[in-house]
């Protein structure tokens, strides 16, 4: 027997992205999206409101960064989530982590997070259905540690996902099969 659960963010598992950019002074702010996703095969897409300072910064910028967070730097990518860039100006300095400029958009690349795609802000959504932020990614990075033989392993990467039933977070890490293909033996 099934039971209504009354939840509405009910799909697991939900990214754990850190979305980057500058600030008007020039010093890096970051946010943790669990809201987004790829819209097509080279544009991002975040469910972000313009009261987030990270959404002024994209449209100001027009550029921004997402990055994979990983389980080594989960309590990090918590903290991007809690603390606000509205009331915490230094917010990424107090996270001891490190940023490199991207030298293909305005935004930052923080070194720690294993993967990052760098994008190019496109539009913003809004109204009663609106989506956020849509952006294109003009290029993707990937520190050596996570690659195998050139493509990203994701088992190295050892992503986390948000569960929004209990509010956890999940590495994301083993292998159960093959895409496009294991399901052939249906046919």
């Amino acid at each position: 027997m099934r039971k209504s659960i009354k939840t509405t963010e009910a799909i697991f598992p939900m990214p754990v992205l850190m979305v980057a950019t500058y600030n008007e002074d020039g010093t890096v702010d970051v946010m943790n999206a669990a809201w987004g996703t790829m819209l097509e095969r080279d544009h991002v897409i975040l469910n972000l409101t313009e009261t987030h300072k990270t959404v002024k910064n994209i449209k100001a910028r027009k550029a921004f960064t997402v990055s994979i967070a990983d389980a080594a730097h989960m309590v990090e990518a918590d903290y991007f989530g809690v603390v606000s860039g509205n009331n915490t100006p230094n917010k990424f300095a107090k996270s001891g982590l490190t940023a490199q400029k991207s030298n293909l958009v305005d935004a930052p690349i923080i070194a720690e997070f294993p993967l990052c795609m760098e994008c190019e802000f496109i539009q913003y959504q809004d109204g009663e259905y609106g989506c956020g932020v849509i952006g294109r990614v003009v290029n993707t990075t990937a520190d050596e540690s996570v690659l195998t033989e050139g493509r990203v392993d994701i088992e190295k990467v050892s992503a986390i996902a948000f569960d929004p039933y209990t509010h956890g977070y999940y590495k994301v890490t083993q292998r159960v099969g093959n895409a496009f293909r294991d399901g052939l033996a249906l046919k």
